[in-house]
């Protein structure tokens, strides 16, 4: 557990992963499985993205590595790199490390200012509003998608497409 919360392993349906051997050692170690749903493909974006980031390092061994211990060691690096140094694009460029200690909210504030007091010094070169450095306060894999109501005219014209 971390933080109290239980550890996850997000994977495919393939028949390796939903096998009983594999769960009963999951269960045993306190990992709760987590699996993408049937034929959908990018059901777990966060972890694809991960997945991309590690396949795009500098220092990713395509071939694979020389010893167990060599191998532990360059992903305990990556972790500690993609936690810690790594700038998120959809974190507005914080690292997950400044996220989850609360830190991300003063760095946001911060570079808000920055590029207010730009604004107001060189307005030419600014001619809508500045970057929104805001993030969610929940991120949801699935959301479920709120219906919008059409408006008059909307269901006027699709009445007459369909009628």
């Amino acid at each position: 557990m971390l933080n109290d919360k239980p550890l996850v392993l997000h994977s495919d349906n393939g028949s390796p992963m939903k096998g009983a051997t594999m769960l009963e050692t999951l269960y045993n170690l306190g990992i709760v499985p987590s699996r993408s749903r049937p034929r959908v493909s990018n059901d777990n974006p966060y972890s694809e993205s991960l997945f991309k980031t590690l396949k795009y390092r500098p220092n990713y061994q395509p071939r694979g590595f020389n010893s167990v211990n060599e191998s532990r060691l360059w992903v305990r690096q990556f972790v500690n790199w993609y936690n810690n140094e790594h700038k998120h694009s959809g974190l507005c460029f914080i690292s997950p490390n400044e996220r989850h200690t609360g830190q991300d909210k003063a760095i946001l504030e911060a570079r808000t200012k920055v590029y207010q007091e730009a604004k107001s010094k060189h307005p030419e070169r600014w001619p809508g509003a500045i970057r929104n450095w805001s993030i969610e306060d929940e991120v949801w894999l699935n959301p479920v998608k709120k219906k919008r109501k059409r408006t008059r005219c909307e269901s006027i014209l699709r009445n007459y497409k369909h009628g």
